[in-house]
């Protein structure tokens, strides 16, 4: 409201005047236009309104550190320290009427915070009830024993993890986390490698062991169909911009799924990525003719995904290379 009907001001007589708050209450005009101003601003009728407020410029000098892997910490350190040091510059946006409350709302609710107490909380939180996942786990177990070259940077990442994962006191920007209590899990392919082939002390630390089965037929169907972001639609969304309507029919569907499941046994396993090179190479004629495409509805179904898949799935070589 200040910033749609600023206050009156009064004006101190002197060469070097400056505006002052009037020590006299506001008069009953300037009541009445504020509570009329309100009742509009809640009823949503000055949103095409714009006003101009001050915010906080978060623009830093970049700050570079030339330097080998593991100093990114460092740098993002000194971007703090330099933005603590450095006064709290402002500058002037002329925004919209909801723009605006959406930022005072955000700088009234940042003085809210006690972030020192959000802190402490995460801490606590992230020593009893946190989880680690430490994905694609094979890549760093050794393939032989008593080997050299890549085998001994292998070991020697299992080494640093293992304090981690038995327990230990990490430093961090938001004080000292112990990992004793916090639960870890691993996974990997192990395509090449096996769970035997990390070293005995890691091992010991992930007593318990579940094997997956490989995606399916029907695994890959609901892939295709459920998530709110499945290539499907993606690729429904990504036409209808030029203006063609496609649709994937169940039996369409289907097939993909069979070929995917097919290529995977064939070649390598390397689950539902599968489906992301197999609609590529079912779609991408269309794609590239879909400005000049005089037929602006096409359906993908069974028999136009064996037309298109049948000589690439047929050549194991093609299969390997393209899909």
């Amino acid at each position: 409201l200040d910033l749609l009907l600023p206050p009156p001001t009064t004006q101190v007589p002197g060469i070097f005047s400056e505006a002052r708050e009037p020590s006299v209450p506001y008069s009953e005009s300037y009541e009445q236009s504020r509570e009329k101003l309100r009742q509009q601003l809640r009823e949503g009728k000055l949103n095409e309104r714009s006003v101009e407020l001050e915010v906080k410029d978060k623009s830093f000098p970049p700050v570079g550190v030339i330097s080998n892997v593991g100093m990114e910490d460092l740098e993002m350190n000194l971007r703090e320290m330099l933005g603590n040091m450095m006064p709290g510059r402002k500058k002037k946006r002329r925004v919209k009427v909801p723009e605006a409350l959406s930022i005072i709302g955000q700088e009234e609710s940042q003085k809210l915070i006690d972030m020192d107490e959000v802190a402490r909380d995460a801490v606590q939180r992230a020593e009893n009830a946190g989880i680690i996942f430490i994905d694609e786990i094979d890549k760093v177990a050794s393939r032989e024993k008593g080997g050299g070259g890549p085998d001994v940077s292998r070991e020697g990442v299992q080494r640093d993890l293992l304090p981690i994962v038995e327990g230990s006191t990490v430093n961090t920007k938001y004080g000292v986390v112990k990992t004793d209590h916090i639960l870890f899990i691993a996974a990997g392919a192990f395509h090449t490698a096996k769970p035997s082939d990390l070293i005995p002390e890691l091992q010991g630390r992930f007593p318990i062991r579940v094997e997956l089965t490989s995606l399916g037929r029907e695994d890959f169907v609901r892939i295709l169909t459920e998530p709110q972001n499945a290539l499907t639609r993606q690729y429904v969304a990504l036409l209808e911009t030029e203006g063609v309507h496609l649709e994937f029919t169940r039996d369409g569907i289907e097939e993909i799924a069979a070929t995917a499941v097919s290529v995977n046994e064939r070649t390598e396993n390397i689950g539902a990525r599968r489906l992301f090179t197999i609609m590529e190479r079912l779609l991408d004629q269309i794609s590239f003719e879909a400005p000049e495409m005089t037929e602006k509805k096409v359906v993908i179904d069974a028999k136009r995904v064996r037309e298109r898949m049948q000589d690439i799935v047929k050549d194991e070589d093609l299969s390997r290379y393209i899909l």
